[in-house]
């Protein structure tokens, strides 16, 4: 749209005003808008692109794989062909809807390590260290095993232990610690490395998204406005001084003013999409596509991260997974009836049930691989699950050296941007994901897993090369659905944020989402994503004294 075009739009729309314009209702915005909205002294608009987490699936654990490819609550990016995995287009489900992708994703709910952020703090991120962060998890939490050092109680995110015993997970453990791995009671606690089970953002059996913790608790005050299927179109700007947003909702252009600050939470594709789109970016980029250029900012969009995973398959010897209660209409009749009536069963089962975090290298400080297990066994994540009896665990680096960029196509802002991640670009990361398998081999063959397991059956018992094995993962690796860093926090020339969030070089404008880590954690995202927005809302909130 031209200057002239978006002068008769605005003339057109529907203006509004409040203090705080948040832009995307996930894991951070839901979080900005019940704390900025809290005392009641400021206004709050917070918009969302998609619709109301209305979809049943939402809320039952095990739906995450019904909403892996729907479209009504997921942007369905793919990315472009990535040069490591032999050219293959990676898919990239991200939550289009209040939640965001706290309300599609696998639930598990682990905050990553403590020299994490020591490394953020030491890169010159003052405030950010694993002390500073640290009351900022424990504020959201409410920790169903109660307060300690390291966990809180009364927050509003629910943290829960998983409500389905399951021997094969148990077995995983047990065979991990076999193998000499140390078992681990808490992986959010005085260290991550060793072999467990994972907790979950759920409640009583239910998804707690950030909708759930912190939107629904909040929507009734006369100080918040929510508004669905909303999408942003840009930033406006007087100056270098955001004023307001411009967003599309049902056909017409709408306008809302912000007093105070405009707040990005669109996570690390659609917040450096926006600013792009606003003429906040590297400048070729954006003259390419017409846009004013308000600032060169050469760092939007830049040093994306992302968790890579390879999956290996597993047949089991009895009728204990997942597969086996959905491909039987009694039994998965039965665990419908045991979720609706106890809220337990196979349907509270998350992305993960135990795992393991672990080290390819004695040389290392900290583990650099995390293991998923699961009991169930598909070809793809969100198909159909194997007709035989099957189990899988995961392999994921932690920390890959690889970057990537996002990039605007064009200036339609419901045009997917172009998202090039560059997986196993680095002879580090190449190499973790070869020692990561051959390790997890050697806890599926260990003692505590033989009554379960019949064989290998992908990669394969004829996979054993390293370079047959880096074959495997080019051929077959995924998305653990980790990005992270497009408008990276920093103090350098290309940091899109300072420590206090706001874009560098624009007042009254503030990213607050995954997008301004510095680095990618060693861990799942959701947790750190929502302890980022807990402390942004307090930094906000001193500087509208």
């Amino acid at each position: 749209m031209n200057n002239e075009a978006r002068s008769r739009a605005n003339q057109s729309s529907e203006a509004s005003e409040f203090d705080y314009v948040i832009v995307g209702a996930g894991s951070a915005g839901c979080v900005l808008a019940n704390r900025l909205s809290a005392d009641g002294k400021y206004s709050v608009l917070l918009l969302e692109a998609g619709p109301k987490d209305s979809n049943i699936w939402i809320h039952v654990p095990l739906g995450y794989g019904k909403l892996f490819k729907e479209k009504t609550v997921n942007w369905m990016y793919q990315t472009e062909p990535e040069p490591g995995l032999g050219g293959r287009q990676v898919f990239q489900p991200r939550g289009k809807v209040l939640g965001g992708s706290s309300s599609i994703n696998g639930l598990l709910y682990v905050r990553g390590q403590h020299e994490d952020y020591d490394r953020w703090r030491q890169r010159g991120n003052t405030g950010w260290g694993y002390d500073d962060v640290l009351p900022y998890f424990k504020k959201a939490e409410n920790q169903a095993r109660g307060a300690d050092a390291y966990h809180g109680t009364g927050g509003p995110l629910s943290v829960s232990d998983w409500r389905h015993a399951d021997p094969l997970s148990e077995a995983f453990v047990k065979a991990a610690v076999e193998t000499g791995i140390p078992f681990n009671p808490d992986f959010n606690g005085a260290a991550q490395e060793g072999a467990g089970f994972f907790q979950t953002t759920t409640r009583r059996g239910r998804r707690a998204s950030s909708a759930f913790s912190y939107l629904r608790p909040a929507r009734n005050r006369g100080n918040l406005r929510i508004v669905t299927a909303a999408l942003a179109q840009r930033v406006v700007f007087d100056g270098r001084r955001a004023v307001a947003v411009e967003y599309l909702q049902n056909g017409s252009v709408r306008v809302a003013r912000a007093r105070r600050e405009v707040l990005l939470s669109g996570g690390s594709y659609n917040s450096p999409q926006l600013l792009q789109l606003s003429g906040v970016g590297p400048a070729d980029l954006l003259k390419q596509h017409g846009i004013d250029v308000v600032l060169d900012s050469a760092g939007v969009g830049n040093d994306l991260q992302d968790h890579l995973q390879v999956r290996i398959v597993m047949r089991c010897s009895q009728r204990v997974t997942l597969n086996d209660v959905v491909n039987d209409p009694l039994r998965k009749v039965m665990a419908g009836l045991r979720y609706a009536l106890s809220r337990k069963g196979p349907l509270t089962i998350a992305a993960g049930t135990s795992g393991a975090f672990f080290k390819t290298s004695p040389r290392l400080a900290t583990p650099d691989i995390q293991i998923h297990f699961i009991p169930f066994s598909t070809d793809k994540m969100g198909e159909k699950l194997h007709a035989f009896s099957g189990f899988t665990a995961s392999v994921c680096q932690l920390r890959p050296e690889s970057r990537g960029s996002l990039r605007i196509k064009s200036t339609d802002p419901t045009a997917p941007p172009e998202i090039r991640i560059n997986y196993l670009a680095t002879e580090t990361d190449r190499r973790a994901f070869i020692d990561g398998i051959r390790i997890l081999r050697n806890i599926l063959t260990a003692p505590a897993l033989k009554p379960y397991v019949v064989d290998e059956v992908y990669p394969g018992a004829s996979v054993t090369s390293d370079e047959d094995v880096l074959d495997f993962c080019r051929n077959t690796g995924s998305t653990v659905y980790h990005p992270t860093s497009t408008c990276r926090m920093g103090n350098d020339p290309l940091a899109v944020v300072d420590q206090r969030l706001k874009v560098r070089g624009i007042e009254a404008l503030r990213v607050v989402d995954a997008s301004v880590m510095p680095d990618l954690m060693s861990g799942n995202t959701n947790a750190p994503t929502i302890m980022i927005a807990e402390k942004a809302s307090d930094m906000i909130l001193q500087d509208a004294r």
